[in-house]
């Protein structure tokens, strides 16, 4: 039985029961850039910097204030695996929980703390040498500070091996037994995750796996996502699912990354995702609160025409 489906009393799964279509945040990393953040700098940093914690609640209020009832927390990198590139693997488990407690103190206790786990960086044995086991623990150590911190759910996201969705599932349930789970993968390979799988394999494997909800997000843009979700909704009909993709390919203007997906675009892009399947829509890179408000707004039309 998934998660989303159990009787524990959570915020999460207290906004899936209401049966209605729910407006997730939008980037934290176009936010962070448009803030100041630097090339080389460590974004899940700024969760305990005095001088840059202001920033990331600005950013998490902005989306609530745009419509977003699920907020992410800026813990994206903040594995252990991954923030031993900067010798900071021994304060993953602080940066987590702080990351947490920023976003619930941003955000109050009407809107749902999502903690977001990102892919470790590293291949999983075959492919590497980073055992499942050894992912499944960094998770782990990562989803306990999130859920020390206040999150209602774990938010595993841009995944590409259902290897790693697998360790970052043990991972959250060694570390935050009873909360439920979230699973979203990337499909930017012509229509495939970069190991090969497709949207309708993956919807099967992550409801399998007991996610609470499940889908796509980041990506090349609308048209991937939209693709994905349609064919994830025709492998798991009764599955829960999230659409969150970017705001189109990045192009460069001088110093400047730039998206050319408009708020206006973002909002038929919702329409057209809630109609294929998706009860979760919000954005991913490149989506600003502006994007959001826009999303709001036809999730709000979608809940009074129903």
């Amino acid at each position: 039985m998934s998660e989303a489906r159990s009787t524990t009393a959570n915020r999460f799964l207290e906004l899936l029961s209401s049966g209605r279509p729910i407006v997730a945040d939008g980037a934290m990393g176009t936010s962070l850039m448009a803030a100041g953040l630097e090339a080389g700098e460590v974004p899940e940093t700024w969760v305990v910097r005095p001088d840059r914690r202001g920033h990331i609640r600005r950013i998490h209020e902005a989306y609530v204030e745009a419509g977003a009832r699920i907020v992410l927390t800026n813990s994206f990198g903040a594995s252990p695996i991954r923030l031993r590139i900067h010798d900071l693997q021994e304060r993953a488990a602080e940066l987590n929980e702080a990351a947490a407690e920023l976003t619930r103190e941003a955000v109050g206790d009407d809107v749902v703390v999502a903690g977001s786990m990102g892919p470790v960086g590293e291949f999983i044995a075959p492919l590497g040498i980073l055992t499942a086991g050894e992912a499944a623990e960094a998770f782990a150590i990562q989803a306990a500070a999130l859920a020390a911190g206040g999150v209602d759910v774990i938010w595993i996201e841009t995944m590409a091996d259902l290897a790693e969705v697998r360790a970052a599932v043990e991972g959250a349930r060694r570390g935050a037994p009873g909360l439920p789970i979230v699973t979203t993968m990337t499909f930017d390979s012509h229509g495939r995750t970069m190991m090969g799988t497709w949207p309708k394999d993956a919807a099967i494997v992550l409801d399998e796996l007991g996610a609470a909800a499940l889908g796509a997000n980041c990506g090349t843009g609308p048209a991937e996502i939209e693709n994905a979700i349609g064919a994830m909704h025709g492998s798991a009909p009764e599955a829960i699912l999230v659409a969150k993709g970017n705001a189109g390919v990045p192009r460069f203007e001088g110093v400047r990354t730039v998206y050319d997906m408009t708020p206006a675009d973002a909002a038929a892009h919702a329409r057209r995702a809630l109609a294929l399947g998706a009860r979760i829509v919000g954005g991913c890179c490149g989506t600003t609160p502006d994007h959001v408000r826009e999303i709001a707004a036809v999730v709000a039309q979608a809940v009074a025409e129903a």
